[in-house]
């Protein structure tokens, strides 16, 4: 169960990625129902971190505050992809995973995971302004620049600023369900998660407001009846536009064609039924509009990398969906 949680501070840590860390371990929500971490900081010294940009903080604990750890986070920093961090940080980091820690890097902050050689061998990713470099700089890390967060082992990385959220939420997700990550998104007022896997990868969701209304009032039907196909004749009907017309429109409206947000839709839905509810896979199929198991299966492994049984287990625990 995740209780301890220590985020680093060093010197130059931006404002907002620390924030991040802050507003999803560092809250006290028992009012609502939430758990409290233990929470608190960690300096390679402890006295004065300043937080970029210019906020002085006094920092009470060491590195010995990593001791019994569940989680130690890393915001990102200012010039973190080229500086160069204390052996006695990159030692005690080493150690904590060692000993079963987790760490969580929040944009560069992977590059302090990189220097540790925590990223040697593993999946991570970083902000895409970085990715080249944290490829060259440390070859033997497996860098995949296109997604949101990457979670390898013990070891989360993160993309850009944001994206953050996104890992910090899937772990929650994965270490206290879906029905306490979701309270705290809410609590955020941001997505409980955006269209990803099983906890391991997120591709980038598409883009969520319209201001053709034309195009509004079919995404909303579209919305409505996920379970029923249409062509993209009929959407234009619907729209009162031509074929092409609707669909250029589409196109510049989501990112995406007609068939492709429809089928991103669908997996969301059958990714929330997957996490709070009960019911079969099949069941689950045709109430998203995939028809069967097997289509829904298919879709799963192609856009999440893993199956909708693999995927229920993943945040609802081994024994939900067992034979489903």
């Amino acid at each position: 169960m995740l209780s301890k949680v220590v985020c680093l501070l060093t010197d130059e840590v931006n404002a907002f990625e620390l924030g991040v860390i802050t507003e999803v371990f560092g809250m006290d929500r028992r009012e609502e129902g939430l758990p409290v971490y233990d929470f608190s900081f960690a300096a390679p010294r402890p006295g004065r971190v300043t937080v970029h940009p210019g906020l002085p903080v006094e920092v009470a604990h060491g590195l010995e505050q990593f001791a019994g750890a569940d989680l130690i986070a890393i915001p990102a920093g200012q010039k973190f992809a080229y500086r160069d961090f204390p052996p006695e940080l990159l030692h005690a980091l080493r150690e904590a995973v060692a000993r079963g820690t987790k760490v969580l890097s929040v944009c560069t902050g992977g590059f302090l995971l990189a220097q540790a050689g925590l990223l040697d061998g593993r999946r991570c990713t970083t902000h895409w302004m970085f990715a080249d470099r944290l490829k060259r700089e440390y070859p033997r890390a497996l860098v995949e620049p296109g997604v949101l967060y990457v979670v390898d082992g013990p070891v989360l990385t993160s993309a850009g600023t944001a994206s953050g959220i996104d890992a910090c939420l899937a772990l929650v997700r994965e270490e206290q369900g879906s029905k306490v990550a979701n309270a705290i998104a809410r609590r955020m007022v941001v997505p409980p998660h955006r269209d990803g896997g099983q906890a391991q990868y997120i591709d980038r969701p598409v883009r969520g407001t319209c201001d053709d209304d034309a195009i509004a009032r079919v995404l909303a039907w579209m919305q409505e009846h996920l379970d029923e196909d249409a062509t993209v004749e009929q959407l234009a009907a619907r729209a009162h536009l031509a074929p092409r017309t609707f669909a250029r429109r589409f196109q510049q409206e989501t990112g995406t064609t007609p068939y492709q947000w429809l089928l991103g839709q669908r997996l969301l839905l059958a990714q929330q039924l997957l996490e709070e509810t009960d019911a079969t896979v099949d069941a689950i199929a045709a109430r998203a509009g995939f028809g069967n198991a097997a289509t829904l299966r298919h879709h799963f492994l192609r856009r999440l990398d893993t199956t909708p049984n693999a995927y229920r287990r993943t945040f609802r625990g081994p024994a939900v969906g067992a034979g489903r």
